[in-house]
């Protein structure tokens, strides 16, 4: 069956591999132009973008922030950083108000360093850290720059040690880390208990949908299908209007950029990636303007009928 290119946003469910909602998809459209534009362990719940035919080519150019609610449960810490994990230490945790575990939490809030989890998909020596972690290799990871761009408590929980966050950070954020690391911060351990995730590259949980939603997707039948020009709409554009520079672009050529003749957003940036379409408002690719603004430069390039 014949799908159209877009973006399906997945509610993932617990226990399901971000591969495995690919391979079911895959299956569904007959076709293996699928993926997902970044991984959920299979104990996380909630939003994964997935990619259809060339769409997938556009990955890179989606928004990277991502939002989280977890809970973080004190005074365990576990080989995993979450609890799934075997238990390695349990340390009492203190007693702490909502103002003071918030002030605790600005650790972590900005731009920080941190130390990837022992099972993440890292790579070491050119494997994961995962998979050396599951036999036992000894090896260390280096402190990675990361964004936490919000960082909220939503409930804290002193009897029984778990507190409930919310988190706005870039691509590459673990919430393991920060469940460990704010345990150490708060003289105790600390390990993920639980973790949804909300929003992610532009796609929202409240428009997400179940694998088992799919099992009527078909060609004349595809509502969950979102168009790839509507997920870039955080992106400037350029339409094309004049046949010959269409041509051109079409054949990945560069074309001599007069602003006169093209037709911008307001939001227009020179330095960032650059939507093209054409005067029907069809998806014509990604492009670059030259640093003195003379020439408009084919990035990704769509051959489009």
């Amino acid at each position: 069956m014949e799908i159209k290119d877009g973006f399906i946003s997945i509610n993932k469910e617990k226990g399901c591999t971000s591969h495995d909602c690919v391979k079911q998809i895959r299956k569904l459209l007959g076709t293996k132009k699928v993926g997902h534009t970044g991984t959920l362990d299979p104990e996380v719940t909630g939003t994964l973008p997935i990619a259809i035919g060339n769409a997938t080519r556009f990955i890179q150019y989606l928004p990277q922030g991502k939002t989280y609610i977890g809970q973080i449960q004190l005074g365990i810490r576990t080989k995993t950083d979450d609890i799934q994990g075997e238990i390695l230490n349990k340390k009492k945790w203190p007693i702490l108000s909502n103002n003071e575990l918030d002030n605790y939490l600005n650790n972590f809030r900005g731009i920080i360093q941190q130390v990837p989890p022992k099972v993440s998909s890292v790579h070491v020596n050119g494997e994961r850290a995962y998979k050396k972690s599951l036999k036992n290799e000894e090896f260390e990871l280096h402190p990675r720059e990361v964004e936490i761009e919000e960082l909220v408590l939503k409930e804290w929980d002193q009897a029984n040690g778990i507190l409930e966050i919310k988190v706005s950070c870039t691509s590459g954020t673990y919430i393991r880390s920060i469940a460990r690391d704010l345990g150490q911060v708060l003289d105790s351990e600390g390990c993920l208990l639980n973790l949804k995730r909300i929003s992610a590259c532009g796609f929202h949980e409240r428009n997400s949908i179940k694998i088992s939603d799919l099992s009527d997707l078909n060609e004349k039948n595809s509502p969950f299908i979102i168009p790839t020009i509507s997920a870039l709409d955080h992106i400037s554009t350029l339409v094309l209007t004049n046949q010959e520079e269409i041509h051109f672009w079409k054949t990945g050529r560069i074309i001599k950029f007069n602003a006169n003749n093209f037709v911008k957003s307001s939001s227009f940036d020179y330095k960032k990636p650059i939507k093209i379409i054409d005067h029907k408002k069809l998806l014509l690719g990604i492009g670059f303007i030259n640093e003195d603004k003379t020439a408009l430069h084919p990035k990704l390039v769509l051959n489009a009928k």
